[in-house]
């Protein structure tokens, strides 16, 4: 790599205002990694400019990534920094095509999220069957990442180790698990059921696409319906509908905190149109017979409707308000939740619908979410995940359940519209996490325990500041897996958690769980201690 430049790029959002938001923060992340790299003896060169006129310097469109990979050679070093959100399809038309070693590199930030960003990246890669070497750090002068960095520079490959990693026959799943998980899967696969998707491929998230060859022979198919349509059927509900779904949630202890101003407040206008959306979108799951819906949201409905995050975690909770059929006016999902997997996400899709069935079965509180692999750090000597969604999470995940719901406006950056959210602390206790990805075109799956843990006021404060403080927050301890190895092995920006009543109860789902993706045809893995 010495004889030539190793090529720098980074992607972006669509939104203008988060880019210019952003870029100083990139700036200063890539900054400190072009030294480390310089330090080593090796010169980095920008694959694209700053643009002036918009004021960042990101790749901010398929058409500009495209343009940006013309004058890169095919054979190239290449390093994809990133430091925020980004969309990866803005990069992956010529990361599929470039033949030089590929390492993506993130700071470690829950102000600037480019650890989740290039957890998509990675994903998304990972399922076009491109070949990369990954990296991340709080300061690019750690051991850690200077060690892979120097192995990559070499080589131009780094790989890191996975003995946390167990395949499923290697994992000991206990043969009454193992019968509760096959029949599940048997009966499962012969009912059939359908998944209602509110528009394929939210921000660019090749990933979370499961193309219908892959998703069909588990039993599950696909209902494509259109946000037009869930906007059209928001304005078919009535006024005293949605105040009765707004009446319902207040009464059980909800807080919202309303201003008068449109631009900048919450309003009981922009909740009562999430009122008649929750309607809506029931409604229609109910007309295709949906088991599991997701909303995009985020290319469409943001530029007309306030945000899905609230009815999203309305749809999540077994207990929520009554929904009726317009015509007949029978009660629709009766005593069930309608599972919701956020931002589309189709791995999620078919994980949360599976969970809350076998959930159900199991005789656990069934209620399950996506969230965002956010941040992290040390507190009193163990490793402390802040796993963080835009206000989609069902209250029964949180300390008071409703009552512990405080609903903010979603920040005008991503959610011009406004719209409250269900913000909350998760509460402590066991859970299974999973994650649903593709691989060299197959369907896999990764599992293991976590501890949702208590924290003192003071850092729970410290955290919602470094992340998004409207949002819900999850505490997390992964059993048996480290920061690192977590990093190295997940695929995904998104990991799906699920509570158990006690630690017994959640091997137990865990192992029921595994063997029911092992007999849907899923390639599945346990990760750490269980």
């Amino acid at each position: 790599m010495k004889k030539q430049p190793i090529i720098l790029i980074a992607s972006g959002d669509l939104r203008l205002s988060a880019n210019q938001l952003c870029e100083p923060a990139q700036a200063a992340m890539e900054k400190q990694l072009v030294a480390a790299i310089e330090r080593e003896g090796y010169q980095v060169k920008r694959g694209h400019p700053y643009d002036s006129a918009k004021k960042h310097g990101f790749i901010d469109s398929q058409k500009h990534g495209m343009e940006v990979f013309e004058s890169i050679p095919k054979d190239a070093p290449l390093i994809v920094a990133e430091s925020v959100w980004q969309y990866t399809h803005h990069v992956l038309p010529g990361l599929m095509t470039h033949r030089g070693p590929i390492l993506t590199v993130a700071n470690w930030s829950g102000t600037w999220p480019g650890l989740v960003g290039m957890l998509n990246l990675n994903a998304s890669m990972a399922k076009a069957g491109v070949k990369y070497s990954t990296l991340w750090s709080e300061n690019f002068t750690d051991d850690f990442f200077l060690k892979g960095l120097r192995t990559w520079l070499k080589t131009g490959v780094y790989k890191h180790k996975q003995s946390h990693v167990k395949p499923y026959a290697k994992a000991g799943i206990p043969a009454s698990a193992e019968k509760i998980g096959f029949k599940f899967a048997k009966a499962f696969q012969e009912k059939k059921a359908i998944m209602g998707i509110f528009d394929e491929g939210c921000m660019g998230m090749y990933n979370a696409i499961i193309p219908d060859e892959l998703l069909n022979p588990t039993g599950l198919y696909k209902e494509r319906l259109s946000q037009s349509a869930l906007y059209a059927k928001t304005f078919t509900v009535k006024d005293s509908e949605a105040r009765a779904v707004y009446d319902w949630i207040v009464k059980k202890g909800v807080k919202f905190v309303l201003g008068k101003n449109e631009e900048t407040d919450l309003t009981e206008k922009q909740v009562l149109i999430q009122c008649k959306m929750y309607i809506a979108a029931v409604r229609i799951a109910a007309e295709f017979g949906c088991s599991v819906i997701g909303i995009q949201y985020q290319q469409g409905l943001k530029d007309l409707l306030p945000a899905s995050d609230l009815i999203e975690g309305l749809l999540n909770n077994v207990d929520r308000p009554p929904v009726y059929d317009e015509v007949t006016g029978k009660e629709l999902f009766k005593g069930e939740a309608l599972p919701h997997f956020n931002e589309a996400d189709e791995c999620a899709g078919i994980d949360g619908l599976i969970t809350y069935k076998l959930w159900r079965e199991l005789g656990f509180d069934p209620e399950t979410t996506l969230h965002d692999v956010r941040w992290g750090r040390e507190y009193d000597g163990q490793y402390v995940w802040v796993f963080q969604i835009s206000g989609a999470v069902p209250p029964k995940h949180l300390i008071g359940g409703y009552k512990g719901v405080t609903s903010e406006r979603q920040p005008g950056m991503y959610f011009r519209l406004g719209g409250g959210t269900i913000k909350g602390i998760c509460k402590p206790g066991w859970s299974v996490w999973s994650r649903v990805y593709i691989e060299n075109g197959k369907l896999k799956a990764d599992l293991g325990l976590a501890e949702s843990v208590e924290l003192p006021e003071t850092e729970i404060e410290e955290r919602w500041k470094e992340t998004t403080s409207q949002w819900p927050m999850m505490n997390v301890v992964l059993s048996g897996v480290s920061r690192d190895q977590f990093m190295a092995r997940h695929k995904a920006n998104h990991i799906q958690v699920v509570y158990a009543p006690d630690k017994a109860g959640a091997r137990k789902g865990l192992f029921a769980k595994a063997a029911a993706f092992k007999a849907l045809g899923l390639e599945v893995a346990i990760c750490g201690e269980v």
